[in-house]
């Protein structure tokens, strides 16, 4: 059985491995398109290089993409994301218990590797994308580095609990930051100034990294609990489990989705803010077990390739192994393309236009991950976390396979 961290890590390249497992990396090459497409609707009516959202009218085409991103994409992605971030966790710390470390400086080097992630975040956040994860990944794993030495039954209790509570919590937090810095569907403005966006950047970041650490802690345990058997390593040997968690996840997801996508397809427009609310929250856990659903629904993928990887599932998991440098260079794309600055494209597309301008960003992605694969080198960013976390045992290449 394979116990390399990154076989399962949404911050890949922590570790090398001789053989690389499929689905997490093909989970991950997956969801940087749901992430892209995420991202790109959120400058539709927007004024200046800020973040609006859906918008409050549009065409037929427009209506049905922001339900249909609101059901399938919006909420759903991130879940997943901290899920293997989750597994990953638990992976590092059977690998490296395995090589006959203790407790103590595991801990320590996920501590590290906590850290660093937050510094990376940060400068994320700052300097390009005001929706940055890194910093909320590092944040998890400083919170809940521990939950690693729990049972099975308390890790899965604690994130039941997580589950329940912390969606209102999330929603209350996410109105309150709404209402302070006035970033909405209806009042996304900016001053079109790189700098004076970037110290707007600079005091909400902090609170949306909390915020982001709220929504992912659930996914996380959930995430560790999966890591310790293994699930996407061997994904043919969990085939009914992972059966039916695809089966329940997305057909929650769709169900829990359903009321806030009618809000956003414009099909719904008299809701209470009681009923936005639930809403919202119902929108919030089922994106939990929608995400779930979705790494089951690709470990179900992996298993039924096995090893016939064909250029496209060489691609996407090549995407997906280098998810962090991917991830990246979307947001250098989202300044690119929307700041007034640059090209100046945001306001000026649609709901559905902008699923184009994101899966074309994604695309861009996997072409640059081709050509660091084919070179048979790490992405940029997963070489530097990597170095710094591990120091000179990070001089290993990365193997392609």
């Amino acid at each position: 059985m394979s116990t390399s961290s990154t076989a399962a890590d949404p911050v890949a390249g922590s570790a090398g491995a001789p053989r690389r497992s499929l689905a997490p990396d093909l989970a991950r090459g997956l969801m940087l398109l749901v992430i892209a497409v995420v991202h790109a609707h959120m400058y539709v009516n927007a004024t200046a290089y800020l973040p609006a959202g859906y918008p409050t009218e549009g065409g037929p085409l427009d209506r049905l993409a922001a339900g249909a991103l609101t059901l399938l994409a919006d909420g759903r992605g991130y879940p997943m994301f901290a899920a293997l971030f989750g597994y990953g966790l638990a992976r590092i710390l059977v690998r490296e218990e395995a090589r006959g470390r203790g407790w103590p400086a595991v801990r320590r080097l996920l501590r590290r590797r906590a850290w660093w992630l937050l510094v990376f975040g940060a400068c994320h956040g700052v300097l390009l994308f005001g929706g940055d994860i890194l910093g909320p990944y590092g944040l998890l794993s400083l919170l809940f580095v521990s939950a690693l030495r729990l049972s099975d039954r308390s890790l899965l209790r604690l994130a039941v609990c997580c589950a329940v509570v912390l969606p209102v919590l999330y929603n209350a937090v996410y109105v309150g930051l709404v209402t302070a810095t006035g970033a909405g569907a209806s009042s996304a403005q900016g001053s079109g100034d790189y700098l004076a966006d970037m110290l707007l950047r600079v005091g909400s970041w902090p609170f949306t990294t909390v915020l982001f650490a709220i929504g992912g802690a659930a996914p996380l345990l959930v995430g560790m609990w999966a890591g310790r058997r293994g699930l996407l390593d061997h994904p043919e040997r969990h085939r009914t489990l992972l059966r039916r968690t695809a089966a329940v996840g997305l057909g929650a997801a769709v169900a829990g989705g359903l009321p806030l996508a009618l809000v956003n397809a414009l099909v719904w427009d008299d809701a209470s803010t009681v009923a936005m609310t639930v809403a919202s929250v119902l929108h919030t856990v089922s994106g939990y077990l929608g995400g779930f659903g979705y790494a089951a629904l690709v470990g179900l993928l992996a298993a039924r390739l096995a090893d016939r990887r064909g250029p496209v599932v060489t691609a996407l998991a090549g995407c997906g192994q280098r998810s962090m440098t991917c991830y990246l260079l979307q947001s250098v794309a989202w300044l690119v393309l929307f700041a007034p600055f640059a090209l100046g494209l945001a306001g000026h597309i649609g709901v559905a236009s902008s699923l184009l301008v994101g899966a074309a960003v994604w695309l861009t992605g996997i072409a640059v991950a081709e050509l660091l694969r084919h070179a048979n080198r790490r992405g940029p960013a997963e070489a530097l976390i990597r170095r710094l976390t591990y120091g000179r045992r990070s001089a290993t290449p990365t193997p392609t396979g």
